[in-house]
């Protein structure tokens, strides 16, 4: 009778999918019964009452520019495209002149979105209030 391990090629991967799901959903889990057991409930009203002297506390809205989003997804975007050298410049003598002529592509694809990025003024920071 045959190993159950070696009856598909794959059966490891799916293996280290299932262990890998259940660990991030145990994961989940207990960090969220961990933050609601341990969360104090009441912080807000200490944290805006006045301390022996000074000015009201006012709150300030914790607002973030949309603008950072819009910089960090093109900064994702970017270094995802790079990783994707890598297994070419591992392969570059196998794939030869033909693979030479699909990166130059790539980064000619590359470069056409980072100038058209930059030229809609997605990489300038700007204040917005």
């Amino acid at each position: 009778m045959e190993h159950i391990s070696t009856a598909n090629p794959y059966f490891g991967v799916f293996v280290l999918f299932v262990v890998t799901f259940g660990a991030f959903t145990a994961t989940t889990i207990i960090a969220r019964l961990a933050s609601r057991a341990l969360a104090a409930k009441d912080s807000e009203k200490i944290r805006l009452s006045v301390y022996e002297c000074g000015p009201e506390v006012t709150r300030q809205p914790n607002r973030i520019s949309p603008q950072f989003y819009l910089f960090a997804l093109l900064f994702l975007l970017f270094d995802v495209e790079i990783i994707f050298m890598f297994p070419w410049a591992v392969d570059f003598k196998l794939l030869g002149w033909f693979g030479f002529a699909e990166m130059l592509m790539f980064i000619l694809l590359l470069t056409i979105g980072f100038v058209y990025a930059w030229k809609k003024g997605a990489l300038e920071w700007h204040n917005i209030k």
